[in-house]
């Protein structure tokens, strides 16, 4: 290969939420659409990107941790950080070894051209094709940004500290994104943002939204990444008529209890949350819920988890995503008094997680028997694993390359922790 001809190596990943990982997949697109050679980020690669996350310590842990390995990966490779943990200490940051640029979130969709600028990329002089290694992103469900920012300044949330102000993205945006995705190949498109319930755009809500994208474009599945119950209605839950909407609702609870849901300053309370999951049932048949729950929350007194407990325990959620509370400088909850001591928190988190784990499997095992049309998406040691659109995972063994395939299985056994086992009928 000549010298002009030389096709810089882009490793580029993300931690964290799946905004950050909507916004790494078209920072992919335009890097492989000027030129550049995507990479795995275990490759070689001549500069190495990662959109951090600092939504908890452990996430800001993750994020450094990311960082050093691939310096000691690719010692030579020049190494970029951005994105909210990025945004919020940068100078924390600037001190790994090997990190050349440090860049926050409003820098992020200018990356390209600031990387070019800083010398750090040179677009190659040939056009040469198959140089592109997206497989770490996925090829069955394609993340889309509708929006970004919140304001509603929970106490405990640095996520409107490093994003900012609520936007969203135009209509026609996010639908000729949608029709890229597809375009593609992507057999799903999941919707996601900081906080897509509040979607609004030209007089456009999000109930709007999907409307225009299941009236314009071949979506095969279209899922909805996270809500809040404030934001369920009728007229939106009205839409899932439709059976290209997934049934799956993430509805965020955070708490069981009414005293740490004030603290938080959560905007709703536990009878809203209740009437919004028993709207979402009635509508929707076989639906799953699955939930967030915040552990050791300033204040939060045996009490109040036994409430947090005994409530998710009553909803039977299909899954429920257990978070110890990490205080974040800068927010209220913070400088809260009556922090809960480390190892309460560890004990909480235990026997929430047990929880977690029998919800999972009574929800999924709820549908043995069934024959329900699942999206295969990955292969490993011989064991195929995809989902249903009600988001249970299944596995199945073949010879045949399901990849992105959407096939009738019938669910027949549990199967691992987290899923159950399927025969291709």
């Amino acid at each position: 290969m000549s010298k002009e001809c030389e096709v810089t190596r882009v490793a580029l990943d993300s931690l964290g939420c799946k905004l950050n990982r909507a916004e790494t997949e078209l920072l992919a697109r335009q890097f492989a659409d000027a030129g550049y050679r995507l990479v795995s980020p275990a490759d070689a690669a001549d500069v190495c990107i990662l959109n951090t996350c600092t939504v908890t310590h452990i996430a800001d842990s993750k994020s450094r941790h990311w960082l050093r390995l691939a310096h000691r990966r690719n010692p030579d490779a020049r190494l970029v950080a951005v994105g909210c943990y990025a945004q919020r200490a940068p100078q924390e940051l600037a001190r790994i070894e090997g990190i050349g640029l440090v860049l926050g979130n409003e820098q992020k969709p200018h990356l390209l051209q600031l990387l070019e600028e800083a010398g750090y990329l040179s677009r190659p002089a040939c056009a040469l094709g198959g140089l592109t290694d997206t497989s770490h992103f996925g090829r069955t469900r394609a993340l889309v940004k509708v929006q970004d920012g919140c304001g509603d300044l929970c106490s405990y949330c640095i996520v409107p500290l490093v994003r900012g102000r609520e936007r969203s993205l135009s209509i026609e945006q996010v639908v000729a994104e949608v029709r890229h995705r597809i375009a593609d190949g992507y057999k799903e498109v999941v919707l996601t943002g900081v906080k897509i319930g509040s979607y609004s755009y030209s007089g456009v809500n999000l109930r709007g939204l999907l409307e225009r994208i299941l009236a314009e474009t071949d979506v095969g599945r279209l899922r909805l990444s996270s809500l809040q119950p404030q934001e369920i209605s009728s007229e939106l839950i009205a839409l899932w008529r439709d059976n290209r909407l997934c049934r799956h609702f993430h509805l965020s609870l955070q708490s069981g209890s009414e005293s740490v849901l004030r603290r938080m300053r959560r905007r709703y309370a536990i009878s809203k949350y209740l009437q919004s999951v028993s709207l979402v049932r009635a509508l929707v048949p076989e639906v799953a819920i699955t939930t967030d729950v915040i552990i050791g929350f300033p204040g939060e007194t045996s009490s109040g988890f036994e409430q947090s407990y005994k409530l998710c325990r009553k909803l039977g959620f299909a899954r429920i995503h257990v978070f110890t509370y990490s205080p974040r400088e800068g927010t209220q909850a913070s400088r809260m008094p009556e922090q809960v001591e480390d190892r309460v928190k560890k004990q909480r988190s235990r026997i929430m997680l047990a929880l977690a784990d029998e919800s999972a499997q009574k929800f999924s095992q709820k549908f043995l028997g069934k024959t329900m049309p699942v999206l295969w998406e990955k292969r490993t040691d011989g064991i195929w694993s995809g989902h249903t659109d009600n988001y249970i995972k299944v596995y199945t063994k073949s010879s045949k390359d399901l990849t992105n395939k959407i096939l009738p299985i019938k669910l027949v056994k549990p199967f691992n922790r987290d899923g159950v086992w399927g025969v291709i009928t």
